[in-house]
């Protein structure tokens, strides 16, 4: 494994373990018995309270708003909307824990059926990248829905530790008495999200997640933002290949078209990874890579052309280099 593979494995196990830890832990949590956030341990307030006790005024109520609630969330969506503009969407792709369930049912869904999804037409080819076969059987089938079943459990009980504390939700689990309220919301978030997993997660990520969504328009705003660019000089190259770098794709897109096309693209960079593999015996490498400033305009809607910019595809490089120096 390289070591930016590692990096984004690491990174997202992490977040993973962060969004399951964080309300054990106070590091982040809604208290709905106590009627505030908590945030690395200590209450954060926003003095609702004081002002109907009447010890703070309207002007104290509203700056304590407008410093405690709404900067500090345009503070954080200005920050991941800024890194989306030059690099796309890096939270999905490397942090998100939505998407690494998305990747790790998508891997089992492939065993056991050999397609990403159920929705998918075709099934995917029965070779890797790497030349070796890919073997699918049903009996992966009930490790699948069971996979499902388990985070969508896990997620129902982090989400509830949300909002309640964690040591009455946690403590109700192992001690078999629940509330009620609190075994309703936990049937309900994971019947919903369990449906969400098996059926829906790629169009949930696509249409569904406003966080997604907002990263996707700003990258699109942004022509010299960080893509994946495909080397159309070197298409040829592409033609002993059964479209290694559409299957590998996560979201189920195609990173050799145009930018608009890759609307939803969360720079995992799983298709340059497969490319690279495919093309391993190949001196000019794979065709695919991150590409940014005036390179990524070749991604563009009016960028189907061949960009005179050395540099922007080592490999093209190294051809020219063979071609003037023949031995």
């Amino acid at each position: 494994m390289k070591p930016l593979e590692t990096l984004r494995l690491l990174l997202r196990v992490g977040f993973f373990a962060l969004f399951v830890l964080a309300p054990p832990l106070d590091l982040l949590r809604f208290d709905l018995t106590q009627g505030h956030a908590i945030l690395f341990k200590r209450p954060w307030v926003i003095g609702i309270d004081d002002f109907v006790a009447g010890t703070i005024d309207a002007g104290e109520l509203a700056f304590r708003i407008m410093s405690r609630v709404f900067l500090p969330l345009l503070a954080a969506a200005g920050l991941v909307i800024t890194i989306a503009y030059r690099w796309g969407r890096l939270y999905c792709g490397w942090l998100c824990p939505h998407f690494s369930v998305v990747e790790t049912i998508n891997a089992l869904m492939r065993r056991s059926i050999g397609k990403h999804s159920l929705w998918d037409r075709q099934r995917l080819p029965l070779q890797r990248a790497d030349g070796r076969p890919w073997r699918t059987s049903p009996a992966w089938w009930p490790v699948t829905i069971a996979a499902a079943l388990v985070f969508a459990l896990l997620w129902a009980v982090v989400l509830l530790s949300y909002l309640l504390p964690p040591a009455e939700v946690y403590g109700s689990l192992l001690n078999g008495r629940l509330s009620p309220n609190q075994a309703r919301f936990l049937i309900v978030a994971a019947v919903l999200l369990f449906i969400e997993f098996t059926l829906a997660r790629h169009l949930f990520c696509r249409y569904g997640c406003a966080v997604g969504l907002f990263q996707s328009l700003a990258w699109m705003a942004n022509p010299h933002a960080l893509v994946v660019g495909f080397d159309r000089s070197r298409a040829h190259d592409c033609q002993a290949c059964a479209n290694a770098c559409d299957n590998a794709c996560p979201m189920r897109l195609h990173p050799r078209t145009v930018k608009r096309n890759m609307f939803a693209c969360t720079q995992c960079g799983q298709c340059i990874r497969v490319c690279a593999m495919v093309q391993r015996n190949n001196a000019d490498g794979g065709l695919l890579q991150w590409v940014s400033g005036p390179c990524a305009l070749d991604k563009g809607e009016r960028g189907r052309r061949q960009l005179a910019a050395s540099g922007c595809f080592p490999g093209r490089q190294s051809s020219a280099v063979r071609a003037a120096h023949p031995r």
